[in-house]
């Protein structure tokens, strides 16, 4: 399957069961390799069989723990880099840091764009990763980033499982994803929508509600909703928007969030929203918010994410990922 079977994956603590699922899909066996903690929390990483020469791939999302995650990452990096690795791959399919992309305050700082340096210093030539909060990261780096979409396995889904999505809307929560609804509802030859979270008042403590910016839902007696997000944390966005969207006329409330960290998120709540179904992706683990929520449908990436490494490792164009290819493929629900 590959040139000189050169490819070598590995991969940290953060998410072992997409890397399995990834290896699996590629027929190649993950290097062993023991990363584990001192009693004094320093990272230890011991990797067990040669890379020298080879074409390395790391695995490691930016989730839960976070920067014990990314500690295990650059020092994965910096281990393969002194042992010789022909190229290193970052294949971090949720970035972290990505929503601090920009100095938005006065003395903020644009983490994303220290991550960007600390990846490159560590001995990294390659990232991949997943629908970036911004896709102005990339241009924090000098070295190629490939962001890969689910938007493609997202219309997939919405053509396979959702009934009535022909008379459906798409709906963003921000104005921030105008790009990514306009994008997925001129597939779908659908409407969209854009809402915006305000508050009734001044103070900080005022309630807030959300009213609708662009689109036009007044006329149809009752939507199905797609309401499209490419990160859930808390989830207070998601209950302000599903009860916007019902006082507007929705018969049926869909979310598609692209990457479900659910830190801050009280899943029972999230099982009483009268939502019909919470899809999101396995960009990080969710088994445990699977077995919490009855309403999490959760899309298995593995595929996308393999299909990339076996083109990237035989110099192969991976734009095909961004449409047709995904697009067509079949869908996998992790169960």
């Amino acid at each position: 399957m590959y040139h000189n079977n050169s490819v070598r994956l590995l991969s940290g603590n953060s998410h072992p069961e997409l890397a399995h699922a990834v290896a699996e899909r590629l027929g190649v066996s993950l290097v062993p390799c023991t990363v584990k903690k001192f009693s004094n929390g320093e990272t230890s990483v011991t990797i067990s069989e040669s890379v020298r020469e080879e074409d390395v791939f790391i695995i490691q999302s930016g989730c839960a723990d976070v920067n014990d995650h990314f500690m295990e990452l650059l020092i994965l990096i910096s281990a393969c880099k002194t042992a010789s690795a022909r190229r290193i791959t970052a294949v971090i399919p949720c970035f972290p840091y990505a929503r601090m992309d920009k100095k938005d305050k006065s003395r903020a700082p644009i983490t994303a764009k220290f991550v960007a340096n600390m990846l490159t210093v560590a001995g990294c030539d390659h990232v991949i990763t997943m629908d970036l909060h911004a896709s102005q990261i990339q241009g924090f780096f000098d070295i190629p980033v490939d962001n890969l979409w689910s938007e493609p396995l997202v219309i997939s889904y919405i053509k396979q499982y959702i009934p009535g999505w022909r008379e459906s809307i798409v709906v963003s929560p921000d104005a921030g994803g105008a790009k990514r609804v306009t994008a997925i509802a001129d597939k779908l030859d659908v409407d969209f929508a854009l809402i915006h979270r305000k508050r009734d008042g001044k103070s900080a403590t005022a309630p807030e509600r959300m009213e609708i910016l662009v689109g036009d839902v007044k006329d149809k007696a009752s939507y199905v909703a797609l309401l499209v997000d490419d990160m859930i944390d808390s989830g207070k966005t998601l209950s302000l928007a599903t009860r916007t969207l019902y006082e507007k006329g929705a018969k049926t409330v869909y979310a598609l969030i692209s990457h479900g960290l659910f830190s801050e998120t009280n899943m029972s709540a999230m099982e009483e929203l009268p939502i019909m179904q919470l899809i999101v992706t396995n960009t990080v683990p969710q088994r445990i918010h699977q077995n919490a929520c009855s309403k999490l449908v959760v899309i298995d990436i593995s595929s996308i994410i393999a299909e990339s490494i076996r083109r990237t490792h035989n110099g192969e164009s991976i734009s095909l990922l961004f449409g047709e290819w995904a697009e067509n493929s079949n869908i996998t629900l992790c169960q």
